[in-house]
């Protein structure tokens, strides 16, 4: 039986493999290069690399008896796509949830990147940015001087950042998760003084950088995590039990 995972997460990864070894067939689509690269190569699975518009999903997904959707928590608009393609494809969905993490005592929390972005328009001092390159726009009214952002190593990543203004001497380009150790010596090294992330809970590494945050005298600043229904991947691995096996 035909399983598709829509992945480029770590979740996602290990959910994946955990199906194939059930004995399925699965189909995992990453976006990226770098999301295949990590997938890596395994018995029972196929890589499927590229961005799909709704259309594409839904021919990806013929064949398919079940869906899961193990794409990023803040990827709002692919969760919308996949569930479209597959009410469309008459293939059963289920969303994977990456657990919520605690937020410390004095955290900010605000809506989105823009509403963070204009708090920090009446602050001064520098701002780690760790909610990723597609955000980075949202930040342009700042000083690019203040800013520095912590992207994926790829050209889209760079790019971003150039288009932002950000000066090349700013751009931290590295794959995390990254260490409490890490987050403090970026942080001490630039004279951080506030930290924009979003939860990406433990496998995104928000506990290291909230306390990295908290030792380093910065102000922790939390883009809020968009509201979804979704299972446990043990949840969901029983009802694979049932149908594909």
């Amino acid at each position: 039986m035909k399983a598709v995972v829509f992945s480029g997460t770590t979740e996602g990864r290990v959910f994946s493999r955990q199906l194939a070894a059930l004995g399925a067939q699965v189909l995992v689509s990453v976006a990226t290069p770098l999301g295949a690269e990590e997938q890596g190569e395994a018995d029972g699975i196929t890589v499927h690399c590229g961005r799909l518009t709704p259309e594409e999903m839904t021919a990806l997904l013929q064949g398919a008896v079940l869906c899961v959707d193990a794409t990023h928590p803040y990827a709002v608009d692919a969760t919308k796509n996949i569930r479209a393609a597959c009410a469309a494809a008459g293939v059963e969905y289920h969303r994977l949830l990456r657990e919520e993490s605690p937020l410390p005592a004095g955290s900010m929390v605000f809506a989105t990147a823009a509403h963070a972005a204009a708090f920090l328009a009446g602050c001064s001092g520098n701002v780690l940015l760790t909610t990723g390159a597609k955000e980075l726009a949202a930040f342009a009214p700042l000083s690019p001087e203040r800013l520095f952002p912590r992207v994926l190593p790829t050209r889209e990543g760079i790019a971003a950042c150039e288009a932002a203004g950000v000066p090349h001497r700013n751009i931290i380009a590295m794959q995390g998760p990254f260490s409490y150790a890490l987050n403090c010596a970026l942080m001490k090294q630039f004279s951080i003084r506030y930290l924009v992330t979003k939860d990406g809970g433990a496998v995104g590494g928000f506990a290291e950088k909230a306390q990295a945050a908290q030792d380093t005298g910065a102000q922790l600043i939390v883009v809020r995590r968009p509201a979804e229904n979704g299972q446990t991947a043990a949840q969901i691995l029983a009802r694979c039990k049932e149908v594909l096996v």
